[in-house]
């Protein structure tokens, strides 16, 4: 197949995912790269600290919740749009446009009277934040070789663990010394500062090689669809029953766009997201493993401060400063993986350590007293050394298992995959948390308005330990918390199950997979 139709020189264009040109300034990329994967990173979690206080000024509390939700169902939804882009337009321009969208979408979020306005410029910014961290690790795999794709990946984690802890402390102090508006302003020097550099670093990059047909309806169906899916969900986690008619009716069109999205996909010349590519052995277990990571992570980063708060006693800064461990155990885990890589060639060795560890933690988590700080503090630090030693090595093992060509979309399904897991997980464990709350006897009501279930649980235990119910209330709670983990760790044993069916394949670059390439070509 390669010897009849292409010649000897041909191959080096089509191969500069894994042979970058020697002209790019890879420390001068990356620098770029980073801020933009920060912008995203750092929108997501800057926001939850002041949102009483937004509220307060826009007088929207039934709105509340929306404000971070609507990001995260925005960046969520064109993910996967974005690395197809990417690989039609080139990552130059793309990653530029989304820059610029996040930038122009954060004044107006900075300038919002009105809580749906704020609401509407957020789902805006999030449509821009989608594109940044999904098209800047597709980037990566541009101007790095996919042996040493690992360790910079690695980097990638470090930058998103700072931002998950920076996040907050930052938006506390802009909000309480200057205005909650700041958290917004801020975006506009750093995103300046990362389209400048990106626009430098990025222009000796290529911009495509053929034309392309993009394929606007199965985008707008697959952008529609899973809106509906998201939607319904975030409701679900916000404490609303599935059984509203309302909540009924975005699922039901959240389903019905999702399979007519899957019919244009497969009549479509050149999809958004070729199906063909999910029949990758690699490719679907490597997403799905993703998916688990982040299902358990995002809902972990939830709900055990609650639980440290609730049965615990401790106050909401101590509950946030306790997670610092699995917060900076998961950039390390990540590094060994990647250094792993870079050594052996191999990434299923990673992965399967890391999603054989993960549930055990997680049991291990459910049975710790939420009073002892210090062994919480290493279940945890085992608990995100698993999670960071799965995150290289899928992504890495995805880009290997594709074309060069494809690399944008691969990536971007991996980034996919991870938000959609944290939606998921949140919502899935917090609606069954409310269930095993109610079957408790504890008093937890429907919510109005798309109030956060979470901080109403918080009032309500606070307000039982005042009437004297203290004991009653932490007793319930923490039984109901055991058997959640408990049923999160069953969840993730689906993981070792799916990884022990990998094919590993030599990464493409090391030594092996050359001396292989050699033989071929003698």
């Amino acid at each position: 197949m390669s010897a009849s139709s292409v010649p000897s020189s041909p191959p080096q264009p089509a191969r500069a995912p894994d042979t970058p040109p020697p002209d790019v300034p890879v420390m001068q990329v990356l620098f770029g790269l980073m801020l933009a994967i920060l912008l995203g990173a750092l929108e997501q979690s800057i926001v939850a600290v002041v949102l009483p206080d937004i509220a307060l000024q826009l007088n929207g509390f039934e709105d509340m919740a929306w404000v971070i939700s609507a990001y995260l169902v925005a960046s969520t939804v064109v993910t996967p749009i974005y690395g197809k882009l990417s690989d039609v337009l080139g990552r130059r321009s793309v990653l530029s446009f989304s820059i610029v969208l996040f930038l122009l979408a954060s004044i107006f979020c900075a300038m919002a009277t009105t809580m749906p306005m704020l609401i509407l410029a957020r789902i805006l910014q999030g449509l821009g934040g989608g594109g940044l961290i999904s098209v800047s690790q597709a980037t990566i795999a541009d101007v790095v070789p996919l042996r040493e794709r690992g360790r910079y990946q690695g980097y990638v984690s470090g930058v998103w663990a700072v931002a998950s802890m920076a996040g907050p402390v930052i938006g506390g102090y802009l909000a309480h010394f200057l205005s909650w508006r700041w958290i917004f302003w801020i975006n506009i020097p750093l995103s300046l500062l990362a389209l400048v550099v990106v626009r430098r670093a990025l222009r000796h990059l290529p911009v495509g090689g053929r034309r392309h047909r993009i394929d606007y309806l199965g985008a707008l169906l697959f952008g529609g669809g899973l809106s509906g899916v998201l939607v319904f969900l975030t409701r679900l986690g916000q404490g609303h029953s599935p059984l509203e008619l309302h909540t009924l009716g975005l699922l039901a069109a959240g389903v019905v766009g999702m399979v007519l999205f899957v019919w244009q996909e497969r009549r479509a010349v050149d999809p958004v997201i070729p199906l063909s590519m999910l029949r990758v052995p690699t490719v679907a277990i490597c997403c799905t493993t993703l998916f688990l990571c982040f299902f358990q992570l995002i809902a972990m980063s939830v709900l055990l401060p609650l639980r440290f708060q609730v049965v615990g006693g401790a106050h909401a800064d101590t509950a946030a400063l306790r997670l610092v461990p699995l917060t900076l155990a998961i950039p390390f885990g990540a590094y060994i993986s990647g250094r792993l890589m870079s050594w052996s060639g191999r990434y299923k060795p990673m992965q399967l350590a890391g999603s054989i560890i993960a549930p055990l933690a997680i049991v291990a988590l459910a049975f710790m007293p939420p009073h002892a700080v210090m062994a919480s503090a290493l279940v945890m630090i085992v608990l995100g050394l698993s999670i960071g030693l799965q995150l290289p090595s899928g992504l890495v093992a995805t880009q290997n298992s594709v074309p060069p060509q494809q690399v944008g979309i691969a990536t971007a399904l991996t980034a996919f995959s991870r938000l959609l897991g944290g939606a998921v997980g949140v919502a899935v464990l917090t609606t069954v948390l409310i269930a095993l709350l109610r079957h408790s006897g504890m008093a937890v009501s429907d919510l109005g308005g798309g109030e956060d279930v979470l901080m109403s649980m918080f009032r309500r235990a606070m307000g039982a330990a005042s009437d004297g119910d203290a004991a009653a209330v932490r007793v319930a709670a923490e039984q109901a918390f055991r058997t959640l983990f408990l049923f999160s760790a069953a969840v993730s044993l689906i993981a070792p199950f799916l990884v022990m069916r990998l094919r590993e394949t030599t990464l493409r670059g090391s030594p092996v997979a050359a001396s292989a390439a050699a033989s071929a070509a003698e």
